[in-house]
């Protein structure tokens, strides 16, 4: 799930975390000498100590958790019906039977949870206020994993480019380091179905799913299709989650790491990626259609930052790399294919 991000741009108001953005200066006498009406003219920015001092009072407020919580019980509630009738058991036919789609909720909850805090807490580590994570419950059967997934909202700009790198990328580096051990363990708990008795509807495999499965299901035959346990089936999201937040459009995750390497020339790689989910969801799965068109309307630019010009250091480029790698092996052409009679 995409994270919010503040829309305001950083070199149209002052901000908390620099003081490198000055008015422009002009020579000569101004059109009004008069100190007043300057006062109300020109834009004012507090002195360092003043930013650090108010930073610091912002990260020490305090954390609102009510809302979050209750979005997460609520979340936590319709991925267990998720879990449940993704194994064909009626959550309402005892009281414990909702309990049987537990494997699926904890296992894609841990993956969502580990991914928004950490975007949260790289973000605190930058002195960057942000919301707790925010959790989107949704009918199972309106949707069937029981979530829209999750985001935070950054209350404060990032105008630093290394914050937004770290930032953007510490979401699905963290998710990853979760989704790709699910997935093994899954994995050994699956099925290996060669008599073809598995349902209509097929996962697609990225490469990373298709290594971990010849590692794990070694003795799996050649055509078997594997009935995924509800762990592997929540692992499985986790790596389609993180791709989805790794496209590098707008203000994904994606493009928030590529606008930190690429600067506005990220606005054309944007515009190639949108181009391609279009030929994706012509071609093949049409949900691709949607995330173009959910670009069009979140937007292909990026908000600028203060420091473009700073070079990133070795570490910075490796996570960059790493997210990189992250996002091909976990993208999915066609994620989701449904098999006529």
């Amino acid at each position: 799930m995409p994270d919010a991000w503040p829309d305001d741009s950083p070199l149209h108001r002052a901000d908390p975390a620099s003081t490198d953005i000055a008015p422009p200066i002009r020579s000569g006498p101004a059109p009004d000498a008069s100190i007043d009406n300057q006062r109300h003219r020109m834009p004012v920015f507090a002195s360092s100590d003043d930013n650090d001092a108010r930073v610091a009072s912002d990260l020490q407020a305090p954390i609102k958790w009510r809302l979050p919580l209750l979005l997460f019980l609520l979340t936590g509630l319709t991925t267990l019906m998720a879990g449940a009738l993704l194994i064909h058991v009626n959550p309402f036919s005892s009281p414990l039977a909702i309990l049987a789609g537990a494997p699926f909720s904890v296992t894609l909850l841990a993956i969502l949870l580990v991914h928004e805090m950490g975007h949260y807490l790289t973000a605190r580590h930058y002195k960057i206020q942000a919301t707790l994570p925010y959790f989107i419950p949704a009918p199972p059967l309106l949707f069937i994993i029981g979530t829209f997934g999750a985001f935070i909202r950054m209350q404060s700009p990032i105008v630093e480019r290394k914050a937004l790198l770290e930032v953007g990328a510490a979401g699905p580096i963290a998710g990853f380091l979760v989704a790709v051990p699910a997935t093994i363990i899954g994995l050994h708990w699956s099925t290996i179905d060669s008599h073809g008795i598995g349902g209509p509807m097929v996962l697609g495999e990225p490469l990373l799913l298709h290594l971990l499965r010849h590692w794990v299901l070694a003795s799996a035959p050649p055509g078997a299709n594997i009935l995924l346990h509800p762990v592997a089936l929540a692992g499985w999201f986790g790596l389609f989650v993180t791709s989805l937040n790794l496209l590098p459009i707008g203000q994904l995750d994606g493009g928030h790491i590529g606008y930190a390497v690429f600067g506005e020339r990220q606005r054309y790689i944007s515009l190639t990626m949108v181009g391609i989910l279009i030929g994706l969801g012509l071609l093949g799965w049409k949900g691709w259609l949607l995330w173009a068109m959910l670009a069009a309307v979140i937007g292909v630019g990026h908000p600028p930052i203060a420091d473009a010009h700073v070079p990133l250091t070795r570490r910075q480029r490796v996570i960059a790399w790493l997210s990189l790698i992250i996002f091909l092996v976990t993208f999915i052409p066609s994620p989701i294919s449904i098999l006529s009679d």
